[in-house]
Parts: C-alpha cells; sequence; structure tokens
C-alpha cells in the first residue's frame, strides 16, 4: 500500500547517502582509502578501486569508481 505522508515519499526520492565526488590522497592497503572532499576535509572510505590522485564517486562510505576530471565553475546568483 502506499504511503500518503508527504514526508515518507519526498525521503524516498533521492538515494540514501547522496553521492560526493572526492580525490583519493592514499590506498591504505586495508580495503580502506584516505580521501579529501572539496572543502579539504581529510576522511577514511571503503574501497581502493581508484589510483591515487584520481577523483572518484563516493556514495554511503564506499568509493563506487572513478569519476571524470570536469572543471568546476562557481557562480552567485
Amino acid at each position: 500500500m502506499a504511503t500518503t505522508n508527504i514526508w515518507q515519499q519526498f525521503k524516498s526520492l533521492p538515494p540514501e547517502g547522496g553521492r560526493t565526488v572526492i580525490t583519493i590522497t592514499t590506498n591504505n592497503g586495508n580495503g580502506t582509502s584516505t580521501v579529501t572532499l572539496w572543502d579539504g576535509t581529510v576522511v577514511i572510505v571503503k574501497g581502493k578501486t581508484v589510483g591515487v590522485g584520481q577523483k572518484a564517486f563516493v556514495q554511503g562510505g564506499e568509493v563506487e569508481g572513478a569519476a571524470p576530471e570536469l572543471g568546476q565553475y562557481e557562480a552567485d546568483v
């Protein structure tokens, strides 16, 4: 049966945990990688499939795969 709770419907739209683009800093050798977020925060995530210095997608604390090297622009609205 479908829920009529609008908040529950809204929460079901995006995937849980959101996807983030990170830069791989180190492959730790134990199945994890140390990564840097866009704001400079350093965290450890599961996975080591992407090489050091490359961009990757992370979702739910796990490396999903390589991300393309695209330009980043900022605009004031």
